[in-house]
């Protein structure tokens, strides 16, 4: 299957990104809103949550609103959980993110309020972990170490790290095997399958090792280009651990049970959505 023209061209046209769901057999997307308000000077979003939700209620079949209610300490606490709570009850949103890199620490003790609330609710929220990739975005908030105490104080709340936590994979890993409310998300991490199969196998060998195939969750981070899907779904699609590193560090062989749940079944599981079946608008 080669790549299009189209596929290499930025857009923020939704057709663009149905054309290459469409391609590359993706089902059903999460549309995500950046935020990165440290770079204007907390003066202005890159995207709104507003925004996202016209695109998504143009194919309600294909997307899925994930609000993005980042920075909450510079946006104000209470604000924050009227936010979550009005896309909870009025619009039906079922995930978020939190983007820790322009707002605090993870485990800032201030967020215990909001925290609750999304656990209350039954939320899935996504959470940037690892390195900042964004200046002036600060790295030291999102390390996967901190999702430790959230973990511990909210039992129920049902956390997807982004990034796999990437440079520290190895601390999310050991985060995770002690909470079994922590999710590892392979997002931008996948195309590595195909550029770097070694350094990816290092990555999902050892999260495989450790926390096992039912809390690991396909992403893409997709930015306009339709060769990021292309990646993310062809990276894992056929990618297997080489057996020599199988042999010498004990990771375990990707099986077709652990491609489906990695896909989609292990998201669609927190998300009370059934995966076996195209999902219709309104759901």
């Amino acid at each position: 299957m080669g790549i299009e023209p189209w596929e290499m061209e930025k857009s923020a046209d939704p057709a663009k990104l149905i054309e290459a769901m469409d391609k590359y057999g993706v089902d059903v997307a999460c549309l995500l809103p950046e935020s990165m308000m440290d770079t204007t000077g907390y003066t202005s979003r890159w995207c709104t949550n507003g925004e996202m939700a016209k695109i998504v209620e143009t194919h309600p079949d294909r997307f899925m609103y994930q609000p993005n209610l980042s920075p909450i300490k510079h946006k104000g606490l209470k604000n924050t959980i009227w936010e979550l709570e009005y896309w909870v009850k009025e619009k039906g949103a079922r995930i978020f993110k939190y983007y820790p890199p322009e707002d605090t620490y993870i485990n800032d003790e201030e967020l215990w309020p909001f925290y609750a609330k999304a656990e209350e609710l039954g939320i899935v929220l996504d959470i940037h972990t690892g390195f900042s990739w964004v200046p002036p975005g600060k790295s030291k908030y999102a390390l996967p170490i901190y999702l430790d105490d959230v973990a511990r104080d909210f039992p129920e709340l049902k956390i997807n790290a982004f990034h796999m936590g990437y440079p520290y994979c190895d601390d999310l890993n050991m985060v995770a095997m002690g909470h079994p409310n922590v999710h590892l998300c392979l997002s931008l991490l996948v195309p590595w399958a195909l550029g770097a199969p070694r350094k990816f196998a290092t990555i999902i060998g050892e999260a495989l090792r450790w926390v096992g195939p039912d809390r690991i969750i396909w992403g893409t981070d997709y930015a306009g280009f339709g060769v990021q899907i292309r990646c993310a779904v062809m990276g894992l699609q056929t990618f297997q651990i080489p057996e020599d590193m199988q042999r010498d560090y004990g990771y375990p062989a990707i099986t077709d049970e652990d491609r489906a749940k990695m896909f989609g079944s292990n998201l669609g599981r927190l998300l009370g959505i059934d995966t076996s079946r195209r999902r219709a608008a309104g759901e």
